[in-house]
């Protein structure tokens, strides 16, 4: 026992030694910035730092030291580099984000265009968002919608991007990297799944339900309890309601909003058949120009790490060191990267924030690619 309470002794030691160490050297990391800002220099030399690493585990004797040195010494550069991005902001060195900034957007002759046919839960989210009375039209596609904003047929786009049950919506996250269109504003619409038929049907009846795949996941413990019906993916709720009116056959259903059972003239086999009672669908408002409410306290980003260990965290303590609240990470694969990826965050704040300007600095100086989204 008095053996190992030496041992212990030794290493506060040696701890308290390695902490004024720190100190020191994060003092002189603040001499550095002090210089690149006066020289106009990146915070970021990657080329040194791997040259410096290398030099360093090459001190140590075996693989798990080398690996524990690489580590440690990634960490404390990384620090040293957080600090020097807060030093250069404090010097008045901001990026400032290229987003005009009105009081409130104008939706007065704006033309809203949506995915999907009559009566589909994005026309629902629209009308909510801009208006019972709002100039909507639809088209077949998420990538049409995208096509017409950026063409300026159409001024808004309302696109499904997660849902509380089924999770991401992956192509719109995808069509955010691929247009130039920005996020401008959200909404949250409750989703109830209501089974429907033609007038005089009934459940024993029903051999086939078309929905669109993520609302079938949705009702997933209905299926279970009716094995003997047949599942068919289609594009839209609202589009299975109206290929069932079409068809004229009692053996099919579609899952859609009630309303498209009132649309088309079916009757609700039976309602709320989701598997999650407070389901919800969150869609996001996506303009071609980037344009934000001042009152905007959410920012939407993706980007690109370097395809090594560790490469996330590091991107993701750009957050952490800086106090800023992460509301939603996903990731993508990027398409031309086998086993690569691209990751979208969702977080607190104004592009005023001194926190948000040091973040963003550290992410653009440090990822492979960044883009910002919107902020809404």
């Amino acid at each position: 026992m008095e053996d190992l309470m030496k041992l212990r002794e030794s290493i506060d030691e040696i701890d308290n030694e390695i902490v004024r160490l720190y100190k020191e050297r994060m003092e002189i990391s603040k001499h550095v910035a002090e210089y690149k800002i006066t020289a106009g220099k990146k915070v970021f030399d990657k080329t040194r730092e791997d040259e410096k690493l290398e030099k360093l585990s090459a001190l140590a004797d075996d693989d798990f030291l080398r690996h524990g040195i690489v580590e440690l010494f990634e960490q404390i550069m990384s620090t040293s580099r957080k600090k020097q991005y807060q030093l250069m902001t404090e010097h008045g060195i901001v990026e400032k984000e290229d987003f005009t900034e009105v009081d409130s957007l104008d939706f007065s002759n704006a033309r809203i265009v949506f995915q999907g046919v009559e009566g589909a839960y994005s026309q629902l989210a629209m009308k909510t968002y801009f208006g019972e009375n709002c100039n909507g039209y639809n088209v077949d596609t998420w990538k049409d919608a995208m096509e017409d904003i950026k063409c300026g047929k159409a001024d808004y786009a309302v696109l499904p991007i997660e849902n509380s049950s089924a999770g991401i919506v992956s192509e719109n996250y995808d069509l955010l990297v691929e247009y130039d269109n920005y996020i401008v504003g959200e909404q949250i619409i409750r989703i109830d799944h209501s089974l429907m038929g033609l007038p005089g049907a009934k459940i024993s009846d029903i051999r086939t339900v078309y929905s669109h795949p993520q609302a079938l996941m949705q009702c997933s413990d209905f299926f279970d309890e009716h094995k003997d019906i047949n599942q068919v993916a289609v594009r839209n709720t609202a589009f299975s309601a109206k290929k069932v009116k079409d068809d004229g056959d009692i053996t099919q259903a579609g899952i859609a909003s009630h309303i498209s059972a009132d649309i088309y003239g079916l009757q609700v086999l039976e309602s709320c058949i989701q598997n999650n009672k407070n389901n919800a669908t969150r869609f996001i408002i996506v303009s071609a120009k980037k344009v934000c409410r001042r009152d905007s306290d959410r920012i939407s980003i993706c980007f690109e790490t370097p395809h090594k260990s560790g490469a996330l965290y590091h991107m993701l303590a750009h957050f952490i060191y800086n106090g800023i609240n992460m509301l939603n990470i996903q990731s993508r694969p990027i398409p031309d990267k086998a086993w690569e990826y691209r990751f979208f965050v969702d977080f607190e704040g104004r592009f005023t924030d001194t926190a948000v300007q040091n973040a963003l600095r550290g992410i653009r100086e440090e990822a492979i690619a960044l883009k910002i989204l919107g902020t809404y």
